[in-house]
């Protein structure tokens, strides 16, 4: 079996549309009203954001209603940051839930705590895809995740692969390890970078998605990112990966480094200045189920496209 030639990414019709899949507001542990949280974003340059704010009911169990702050040039995709039972450290999952509809039954967690009658975070992860959202496990490395955990969730679409908040708050970040040792255990899964942005620190307009969708409403948006079709970034662009008999080539905006990573120790990089082209031999990626592009400009900011899967 080969590599497909081409991602959705870059295939699908449409435009990229920049957002932010994980935010949150004073209807939970934010600083900013949902209203400045999206004007915020607005000015910055985004095309939508997710107000994601904590599916607990200490707050209520909020969905925020963020359908009145879209217009012509920006929208919103309904969400929340779900929370039920324990991973095997014994603290509360955190489920990425983007997509919901405003009437998703709330789960029986009143604190940030987990109890014995709760459901699973595997479960309520399954009831959110069920629903109609696009589910990622959040913060791997935050959250003391173990690949027990993270195999469990069967039913999330993505991984978050870059947390800015967490990178400012706790310089744990990264979600690639699991990301790609579920990846080498045959699943199908995308990667997103996100902020999870409150507003009381550094931790917002640090990472985010490049949706490819043909216009820029929570439908098309909400289809693009369970297809796939986005790429993730904090700065570079993307512009195009193809995949030959013999090569992996990337396009890019002006970056320093090129590198393929694939299943192990799998990984080839090319260096340079100023470059927008790379061209990386395959056959170092023969042998593995799956690869992935990682572009680093000369300032150290990245841009991660989603695995190619055989």
């Amino acid at each position: 079996m080969t590599f497909p030639a081409t991602l959705p990414a870059f295939t699908a019709p449409g435009s990229f549309w920049r957002g932010n899949l994980h935010t949150h507001s004073t209807l939970s542990d934010g600083a900013l009203s949902p209203e400045e949280v999206c004007r915020r974003y607005k000015a910055e340059g985004y095309d939508f954001i997710a107000l994601t704010d904590h599916f607990v009911g200490l707050f209520d169990y909020p969905i925020a209603d963020t359908v009145p702050m879209r217009d012509a040039g920006f929208t919103t995709l309904l969400g929340a940051e779900l929370h039920s039972g324990a991973q095997e450290n014994g603290e509360l999952w955190h489920i990425l839930a983007v997509g919901l509809p405003r009437d998703f039954a709330p789960s029986n967690t009143p604190f940030f705590t987990p109890s014995a009658d709760q459901e699973t975070g595997p479960e309520i992860a399954a009831r959110a895809v069920a629903a109609g959202a696009f589910v990622a496990i959040a913060h791997p490395q935050w959250s003391g995740l173990t690949l027990a955990d993270a195999r469990s969730v069967s039913a999330a679409h993505a991984v978050e692969i870059y947390n800015h908040g967490c990178a400012t708050g706790s310089d744990r970040p990264d979600g690639f390890s699991i990301a790609d040792l579920l990846l080498s255990e045959g699943r199908a899964l995308s990667m997103i970078a996100t902020d999870d942005a409150h507003f009381s620190e550094p931790d917002h307009f640090g990472g985010w998605v490049m949706v490819k969708a043909p216009e820029n409403t929570p439908e098309a948006l909400l289809a693009a990112l369970k297809a796939g079709a986005f790429y993730s970034s904090q700065g570079p662009e993307l512009r195009d990966i193809r995949i030959t008999e013999r090569y992996i080539e990337v396009e890019c905006s002006a970056c320093a480094s090129v590198i393929v990573q694939g299943p192990g120790n799998a990984a080839l990089a090319v260096h340079g200045q100023s470059m927008t082209r790379a061209q990386i031999p395959l056959s170092r990626f023969a042998k593995g189920r799956w690869l992935r592009v990682t572009v680093i400009d000369a300032a150290g900011k990245r841009a991660w496209s989603n695995p190619v899967i055989r």
